[in-house]
């Protein structure tokens, strides 16, 4: 493992590692989390990553292995040392930092992949949701050992599923069924279905100043903004990825400006009040690039991850003259 600082950008180079998710802690100023697979997430291990910043680069803190690809990580938002990731063997994985070894938990009721997994951040609730590949979404509290609640209704494998910041008990998944769907976690139930775009959509996020904003990225290359109040058509779409836009996510310092990663290798900033959207392309991954966070304290910094074995730290240009 090698860490370089050079032109501004942090990186930690983590061999035979393909990072599929990046996540800055809530509560450590400079904290990572990446989780990433072995041969690409088709076969092998996986392992959880837990990075420092410092003045040199990032140094990793600590790693766990686990025994399939792991392709998302959330941290907890009520303990500073705890995490929960999700892998290839259907099962969820509950983390503690301050300990060397690991699991604590393990949870395993899905009975295919694993993709997406996300705390819930409004005060009052401890739930974590998980989208797999078996078309189900599956709620969890972490101190109890089985899941609360399963929600059906995708046709196809889920990609993405994300917590309301603003709305307690509401999440938003995504899917290869072409749809963006909103559930209720009180009716167990669908609120709305978007038929977003007419390709799988790899990726869902809320907006964290509009609690009726949402946006979806897909393989047809495209980001699209829905109002949840009115979705016959979006209220915006963004173009300029060349392939499938992987994930995308909201500032949490900037109610109209967002970023993606694709498999044409970039990551793209956007503000999508601007007649020009496009604010910066960052091109400095040799492969698909998987994992994309905003920090939560720092309103110019970035992390991302990709198959070409490295994670990243930076400030791009664009969120630093915004700052």
């Amino acid at each position: 493992m090698s860490a370089t600082p050079g032109g501004g950008v942090r990186t930690l180079r983590v061999p035979g590692r393909h990072g599929y998710a990046a996540e800055f802690s809530p509560y450590l100023p400079g904290r990572l989390a990446c989780a990433a697979s072995q041969h690409y997430g088709i076969a092998g291990s996986g392992t959880l990553l837990i990075l420092d910043q410092n003045e040199s680069g990032l140094r990793l803190f600590r790693s766990f292995d686990w025994n399939d690809g792991l392709f998302d990580v959330t941290w907890s938002e009520n303990n500073e040392h705890v995490l929960v990731t999700c892998s290839g063997d259907g099962s969820l994985q509950l983390w503690d930092t301050a300990r060397a070894t690991g699991p604590l938990q393990v949870f395993k009721e899905h009975t295919q992949e694993v993709y997406s997994v996300d705390w819930s951040q409004t005060r009052g609730e401890q739930l974590v949701v998980s989208g797999s590949w078996d078309q189900t979404v599956r709620l969890w509290d972490p101190t109890v050992g089985k899941s609360l609640c399963t929600f059906r209704g995708h046709e196809s494998v889920i990609y993405s599923t994300i917590w309301s910041p603003h709305i307690p008990g509401c999440f938003a998944s995504s899917s290869g069924d072409q749809t963006l769907r909103i559930w209720d976690v009180k009716t167990a139930g669908v609120r709305i279905v978007v038929p977003a775009h007419q390709a799988e959509i790899l990726s869902c996020d809320w907006c964290k100043y509009n609690e009726n904003l949402v946006v979806t990225g897909a393989v047809d290359c495209s980001l699209r903004g829905w109002d949840l109040r009115n979705v016959r058509q979006p209220v915006f779409e963004l173009l300029g990825h060349t392939y499938a836009i992987r994930r995308v996510k909201f500032s949490p310092f900037h109610a109209s400006v967002l970023a993606s990663c694709s498999y044409d290798f970039t990551v793209r900033f956007w503000n999508f009040s601007k007649p020009d959207p496009l604010l910066e392309t960052v091109e400095h991954h040799t492969e698909f690039t998987c994992g994309l966070d905003l920090s939560l304290q720092s309103p110019t910094q970035v992390a991302d991850c990709a198959w070409d074995e490295t994670i990243k730290i930076y400030d791009p240009v664009c969120l630093t003259m915004l700052a």
